[in-house]
Parts: structure tokens; C-alpha cells; sequence
């Protein structure tokens, strides 16, 4: 199987778990049954936003979601059903370092949902702490070498926290950290994560500002006869001015391929329908028009350096 990825991929991410039911039903804890069918429910609509837009001529060969097993319900068979890319977590929620959702029976589950793309989020800073660093490398290994082996495609969402000292360094601005000091720290990130035999597809990565930083990541992400493998660019759920700033940096890029955006699509209008301001056709529709939008600015982005 090739490294890497080679067409366009455009992706609704609603793979959030924790955070998703404390902050929207408050629900602390492990949630009931009845819980687990109300947080189901609002995933839901959130896909059938995603439906909406393919219906109205996105193509459903790049379109894909990001859903998990928790609450994802039939989520995942219905991508299927409509031909869209299926993208499933493999790491557990709301981990400061990484470690697998069902421990040892990893793999039992990625086999029964069969995604095209077996995400892992993972916090990773290389001036962090060594000895965190090195146990998120070793399971990552492991989970690397069972992807490899079975040929299975592997979607890598990299986050990059600033170090206490880092930030100090600029004044405790975190704007200043984004532009200054995160685009070369990513990069060592994916060095040194391929330094330990990590073999990774898609790189999902937080936006940068300059296109100069874009082509550096994409640089590294490729290197060691690694030329197949591609970047994505995810939202953080920033605003959209801030998402249009990365998106305009990276489409033009050769070697990044689309997007993996979720908050900054689906927060604002399901917040209004999980609170009763509209309904759940009004909440549908507009997650369609946010998720089109997005895509019209990445495609409007990419055609100058390719046409």
C-alpha cells in the first residue's frame, strides 16, 4: 500500500466526545442511554448538514465526515451508503497524551466500522515534557504498524500547545505564538514523529498564516521518499475570517488537499437548535451553507497555482 493520499478531501469533523456533551447538555460523566441517544440525535443533524451540501453539487467522492463510535450511531453506516469518505478516532477523549479509546481491542473495532481514515489526535510539543513525548510515541508505533500492516490509512491531527516558556517568550500572546514560534515547532513535531517510524497518510494540521509555512510543513511531511503523503487543514473552531486566512495560505500549496473542519461549521447552528431558536431543518441548512462556503474558499484559493 502507498503512503499517502492523492485526491481532494473535504471533511466535516464531529468526532468530539467529551467536550461536545459537557458543553452542550452539560452532561458530566458517562452518559446514560437516554443521553447517549440525545447527543446522537444533535451528531446527527450535523451530518445531515453534510447530506444537504452533496445534494447541492459537492462531490461526494472528496466530501467526507469525522465521527465517532460513541455517539455516532448510524452515522458511519449512512456515509457509506452515500458514497462519502468515512474518518474514525482511534484515541481516547480528552487525553492530555495519547492513548487508545478501547485499549488493546484497537484493532477489533477499526476492522468492524472499516473507516477509509483511522484518526488519531494527539498533543505533541518537542521542547514538552520527554518522558510524556516518549510514551505517545511508543503507542503510536504500535498503532502505525497495525495500519501499515493491514492497509489502512492513517489521518494524524497534530496539535501543538504552547510550553510555559514559549509563551512567555512572546509576551504571553498566543496570536504571536501562532505565527512566530508554531510553524518551525510543528515541524520538528513531524520530525521527530517520523523519526520514530510513524508512517502517517493525511497530516491534519492547525492552520498557519504564511504560505512560506505551509510549504515547509508540507516539505517535512514528505520527507525521507515519503512524496505521496498530504496535509489537511483544521479549524480549531476559530472564526471565519481566521479559517479563510489559513485556508487561502495552504490551497495553493502542493501537497495540501483540503480541510478537516468542525467547530467553526456545525458550533453556531446546532447551539441554536439544541437551545430551540430554530429548527431542525433552519440548523441542517445552515451547516450546508457554512461546510459549501468553506469549500468555495479553499477551491477559489487553489486555482491560481493550479491552472
Amino acid at each position: 500500500m502507498n503512503l499517502g493520499y492523492d485526491q481532494k478531501l473535504y471533511i466535516l469533523a464531529f468526532d468530539h466526545r467529551g467536550s461536545f456533551q459537557k458543553k452542550f447538555f452539560g452532561i458530566e460523566g458517562e452518559p446514560d442511554s437516554e443521553q447517549t441517544a440525545i447527543i446522537a440525535d444533535a451528531k446527527h443533524l450535523i451530518f445531515e448538514g453534510l447530506a444537504q451540501a452533496v445534494g447541492a453539487g459537492t462531490d461526494a467522492s472528496v466530501a467526507g465526515v469525522l465521527v465517532d463510535e460513541q455517539f455516532g450511531s448510524s452515522v458511519p453506516s449512512e456515509t457509506r451508503e452515500r458514497g462519502l469518505k468515512l474518518a474514525m478516532p482511534v484515541e481516547r477523549s480528552g487525553q492530555a497524551t495519547f492513548d487508545f479509546q478501547y485499549g488493546d481491542d484497537f484493532a477489533a473495532h477499526i476492522e468492524h466500522f472499516d473507516p477509509d481514515f483511522n484518526k488519531v489526535l494527539v498533543r505533541y510539543n518537542p521542547d514538552g515534557d520527554a518522558e510524556a513525548n516518549a510514551e505517545q510515541l511508543a503507542k503510536l508505533k504500535r498503532l502505525s504498524d497495525w495500519l501499515k500492516a493491514n492497509d489502512r490509512k492513517f489521518l494524524f491531527e497534530l496539535l501543538v500547545p504552547a510550553e510555559d516558556e514559549q509563551l512567555e517568550s512572546v509576551d504571553g500572546d498566543g496570536e504571536r505564538y501562532d505565527a512566530e514560534l508554531r510553524p518551525e515547532l510543528m515541524r520538528r513535531a513531524i520530525a521527530e514523529i517520523q523519526d520514530y517510524a510513524i508512517e502517517v497518510d493525511i497530516w491534519k494540521i492547525e492552520g498557519v498564516d504564511e504560505r512560506s509555512d505551509c510549504e515547509m510543513l508540507v516539505a517535512q511531511a514528505r520527507s525521507g521518499g515519503r512524496k505521496g503523503v498530504v496535509c489537511v487543514v483544521l479549524g480549531r473552531g476559530a472564526n471565519d475570517e481566521k479559517v479563510d486566512q489559513w485556508l487561502a495560505a495552504a490551497a495553493p500549496v502542493d501537497g495540501f488537499v483540503g480541510f478537516a473542519i468542525g467547530r467553526s461549521i456545525w458550533w453556531d447552528p446546532l447551539k441554536a437548535y439544541v437551545d430551540g431558536k430554530i429548527d431542525r431543518a433552519a440548523g441542517a441548512r445552515k451547516i450546508a451553507e457554512n461546510y459549501l462556503r468553506f469549500v468555495a474558499v479553499y477551491e477559489r484559493a487553489r486555482v491560481p497555482a493550479r491552472s
